[in-house]
């Protein structure tokens, strides 16, 4: 039996910040309306800036991980929903193993976890926004002042612990899905979005361009006197967005909405009511975007762990094979240019796949093979692997057409894992697809949107169907 841990946490539920459970059922209107809320809030959020902050030109240490946090570097939201994934999963994973016992069952046990959760999270927040101070990520802690850095730490705390109550106000039903997966979608499109229509102008040599892919395209049909030329550029340039990487990225799209459709249904049946049938769907993508998310974690931590100690210790060979970072075409943010994390890298392009083929392969190795292991890993972690569908199953007094109670976990056995296996392996080299045509944001990032608008239409779906069900029966 594992470690009571949760009883530590009893005597900080009275102080900890909690968003009271609806005490009836929220209407489909109502919850449209404080996702909307939750989102206007939380873009608010990404745009103000850190107040007391000095400009800094350096590279960004949280450059390759801040798709999956939805964050925006100098502004409130710094640290995006960073502190609520790194609790959950930590907590995930100490269950998981069984370090610390959770009776799921128990609502006691229930609110405790959730708790525990939340503690942590605004300690990883506090934790988090004193490094970032004391360490000189907004300028020098003695050039800003005792005062200032104190604001700055008060600023992003405020800011973290608004987060995680919006989180919990969306998983507690007052609005669609959780807050995680909105703002994460909301983060990505909003960069899509950007780069396609964006007003701003930049001068590339060849006169001002609109950085919007869209907007150039109009742009320069408008101002090149050779209009054939115009469109080539439109669809080729390489320094800006271009209608090609918006061409890509909407089909990307397509094929990941199209191969959410794909799932096997096993037919079930109540073992009390005679007659009584239904499928039990278990889909391509059985672990979601959970595959992409692990690994885009993994991959980012040893970027950014790479990175500083190259800075560190530059002439270090063990670190150099680690990985070797260089300022990109001028600009201030590194990238690697050789080393382990070099190759974890994805190709910039096409053309860089033909000029360096031992970097792809190894690269679509490497994506396949870890999605493939997370995405299997996560069944035992996340508690949705045969056994536990089983056990839900035979809870609700229902098995499988043709099968026996006992035979049912073999069967499930034979399914699930190789969903998990075979549909983290087509995610990974679905995201590989996507930087290799040059779709706008990342293979990652589009994956992520993609698979939580899906979810989300689906809970919308859901919803209006359970809202006209309601209506029926009241008429």
């Amino acid at each position: 039996m594992g470690f009571r841990f949760l009883t530590l946490i009893r005597p900080f539920m009275g102080i900890i910040p909690e968003v009271a459970s609806p005490d009836r059922k929220v209407a489909f209107e109502h919850k449209m309306l404080w996702t909307v809320i939750t989102l206007l809030i939380f873009l608010v959020l990404s745009q103000v800036p850190l107040y007391g902050i000095m400009s800094s030109d350096s590279s960004d240490p949280l450059y390759w991980m801040r798709v999956i946090l939805a964050s925006n570097r100098g502004t409130l939201m710094e640290f995006g929903i960073t502190p609520i994934i790194t609790s959950g999963m930590i907590m995930q994973l100490l269950a998981g193993a069984q370090i610390i016992s959770v009776d799921y069952s128990l609502r006691e046990d229930r609110a405790l976890f959730s708790g525990a959760q939340k503690l942590f999270a605004m300690l990883i927040t506090f934790g988090s926004a004193t490094v970032a101070v004391m360490t000189g990520q907004y300028g020098d802690p003695k050039s800003l002042g005792a005062g200032i850095c104190l604001l700055l730490i008060i600023q992003l705390f405020v800011a973290g612990a608004i987060v995680i109550l919006l989180d919990e106000m969306l998983q507690k039903g007052y609005g669609l899905g959780s807050g995680i997966n909105l703002f994460i979608a909301t983060n990505i499109c909003e960069d899509i979005v950007w780069k396609s229509l964006s007003p701003l102008t930049i001068n590339t040599g060849k006169g001002p361009e609109f950085e919007g892919a869209i907007i150039a395209f109009f742009h320069l049909l408008f101002v090149r006197s050779n209009k054939f030329k115009a469109v080539y550029e439109a669809l080729t340039r390489s320094n800006l967005p271009n209608l090609t990487n918006l061409v890509a990225t909407v089909l990307v799209f397509a094929v990941v909405i199209y191969l959410q459709g794909f799932r096997v249904e096993i037919p079930i049946k109540s073992a009390r009511f005679r007659g009584h049938r239904a499928p039990y769907p278990i889909k391509l993508f059985y672990t979601s975007n959970m595959p992409i998310m692990l690994q885009s974690a993994l991959a980012s931590n040893v970027f950014m762990i790479s990175q500083l100690l190259y800075r560190r210790f530059p002439d270090n060979l063990l670190i150099k094979l680690f990985g070797v970072w260089e300022p990109y075409q001028g600009s201030s943010q590194f990238f690697p240019t050789s080393g382990l994390a070099y190759y974890l890298t994805p190709p910039r392009s096409f053309v860089n796949t033909l000029k360096d083929p031992i970097h792809f392969f190894f690269y679509m190795a490497y994506m396949m093979t870890a999605c493939a292991i997370l995405s299997r890993a996560w069944l035992d972690i996340s508690g949705s692997g045969p056994r536990e569908v089983s056990k839900e199953l035979r809870d609700q007094q229902m098995v499988i057409a043709g099968y026996r109670d006992t035979t049912m976990y073999k069967e499930l056995k034979r399914i699930i894992p190789t969903a998990a296996t075979v549909g983290g392996m087509i995610i990974g080299l679905l995201s590989i697809s996507a930087d290799l045509l040059g779709a706008i944001g990342s293979g990652t990032g589009i994956l992520l949107a993609v698979t939580i608008i899906y979810n989300y239409f689906e809970a919308f779906a859901k919803e209006q169907a359970e809202a006209s069900g309601l209506g029926v029966a009241g008429m």
